[in-house]
């Protein structure tokens, strides 16, 4: 009876310490909804990742206005959160302060790179989007058979700028007498989450003759792609790879890959590397891009895509240079 005592013993302290010890990822998701296809959807499913592949478990928050944020961001932390990952630039005063009130736990801050880090417990990252954009935007022109194409933007922001200012320049890069027809969907969280919104502003679009529509709006880009398919022209994706939505309507997807951060930050964390500090995230970085996968292949020729690559190499060099519109 002893000896099975001890055994029972032993074995809840394993159990004890195997749940003291595991790492817990806190995903703190925008306005735009977790399941928006897009931003917040890939922070999701790498997450989902970090608990199938590392073990650990998850928390998450998700807002429906910015003023929850930090107060949902200190309820992930007491419940023990091991990394928090705060989604996009609304967040930046809510990770700043709650970052410094608890300094054991390390903070991913995407969109965020302009924080006071007081416990250097923060990994910060910001995306060059205006240069993946242009690689796009060298897709739309190459594609267009009307001279025209659109951008339909979510919150009109400097961030968003970025987007537009990129696939602008890409397109001009091909042909520098396309037309662009460029809309923001609105001035408030509301603009990342409202579909019908995205499809109206892309109906408008095809009117004024647009046969590519690119979007950098979240969960209002589902809108623009189904309007895009409806009408038989094609849409561009933008943050997650968005081909498969409508597999023969969407030309490709500009990609941010902050799942890469995210996953990275978090092996960093199990391996006790984390180093906080502001990181810009580019080209040469592998970290913006477009896709080429079986649903857009046959629209993307081997001739656009070494085109596209051309420009990639020289953007990287600096023998292209791609103005931020943001600071604009």
């Amino acid at each position: 009876m002893k000896k099975l005592f001890n055994i029972l013993v032993v074995s809840f302290a394993l159990v004890f310490s195997s749940s003291a010890f595991a790492n817990t990822i806190g995903v703190v998701y925008d306005s735009g909804g977790k399941f928006d296809k897009s931003f917040n959807e890939l922070s999701y499913k790498t997450a989902q990742r970090v608990v199938d592949e590392l073990g650990w478990s998850m928390i998450e928050f998700e807002s429906s206005n910015d003023a929850q944020i930090e107060q949902g961001m200190r309820k992930v932390a007491d419940r023990g959160a091991t990394m928090i990952v705060a989604m996009g630039f609304a967040m930046a005063d809510a990770i700043g302060a709650v970052a410094a009130d608890y300094p054991d736990i390390k903070f991913v801050a995407t969109d965020i790179c302009w924080l006071d880090d007081v416990n250097n417990n923060m990994y910060q990252s910001c995306y060059k989007e205006h240069e993946g954009s242009f690689l796009v935007g060298m897709l739309a022109a190459m594609k267009s058979e009307s001279g025209t194409i659109g951008f339909v933007g979510g919150m009109d922001i400097p961030l968003i700028r970025k987007f537009q200012g990129g696939y602008e320049q890409g397109a001009q890069y091909v042909n520098p007498d396309i037309e662009v027809i460029a809309n923001m969907t609105g001035t408030t969280g509301e603009a990342w989450n409202n579909p019908t919104k995205g499809a109206e502003l892309t109906k408008a679009q095809i009117d004024g003759g647009a046969d590519v529509v690119y979007h950098a709006a979240g969960a209002t880009g589902i809108g623009v792609l189904q309007a895009a398919a409806d009408a038989g022209i094609l849409g561009i994706g933008v943050d997650d790879n968005q081909n498969y939505l409508h597999p023969g309507s969407v030309l490709t997807s500009m990609v941010k890959r902050l799942d890469l951060t995210i996953f990275e930050q978090a092996q960093a964390v199990e391996n006790g590397t984390f180093e906080s500090g502001i990181y810009i995230l580019g080209l040469a970085e592998d970290m913006v891009g477009f896709t080429v996968d079986e649903h857009n292949s046959s629209l993307v020729s081997s001739d656009m895509i070494s085109s596209v690559e051309a420009a990639k190499a020289g953007i990287v060099d600096g023998s292209i240079a791609v103005a931020d519109w943001s600071q604009e």
